[in-house]
């Protein structure tokens, strides 16, 4: 990101004056100064079981605030129907139960667990999730619970 945002970093600083000296003169009204408005927020999401993500530029990171996130079992019994559900709830334990500090930030979230009808979830939780726990064993990830996400697996196989 860093290399993509540039001096902009700079304006993400929060000072009073966000105003960073471009190296180029653009002309116009933009000139050679660019001014970040102090009522800007910039707010994004990050994805901490994609491992591709784990190392971010410091420079960034110290620029942002981080919150943890987790799954929201209110939205699955909102939006899920009886299957989804009982698929959440039961996936939930096994990560509940056996899953490390580490590898707890891998449960996957409530949106796998969203559908409106039997057919749909299934589908959904096959082609959706089963692919995601696969390559949590594939990589190791889940490694020392990983035949409590095989049984699993294959109860989702079964729907």
């Amino acid at each position: 990101m860093a290399k993509v945002l540039g001096e902009a970093i700079y304006g993400l600083e929060p000072y009073e004056d966000r105003t960073i000296q471009l190296p180029y003169d653009f002309g116009g009204e933009i000139g050679q100064e660019l001014t970040f408005p102090p009522n800007l927020h910039i707010l994004g999401t990050m994805n901490t079981a994609d491992r591709s993500i784990a190392i971010l530029d410091v420079a960034i990171r110290r620029r942002f605030a981080f919150l943890n996130m987790w799954p929201q079992v209110e939205v699955v019994e909102e939006k899920g129907n009886e299957m989804t559900k009982e698929a959440y709830q039961k996936l939930l334990s096994i990560f509940i139960n056996y899953a490390s500090e580490d590898s707890f930030d891998l449960m996957p979230g409530h949106s796998y667990f969203i559908a409106h009808d039997d057919v749909d979830a299934a589908t959904q939780m096959q082609t959706n999730l089963i692919p995601l726990l696969k390559e949590y064993l594939a990589q190791g990830y889940v490694a020392n619970f990983a035949d409590a996400i095989h049984a699993y697996i294959q109860e989702i196989e079964q729907l």
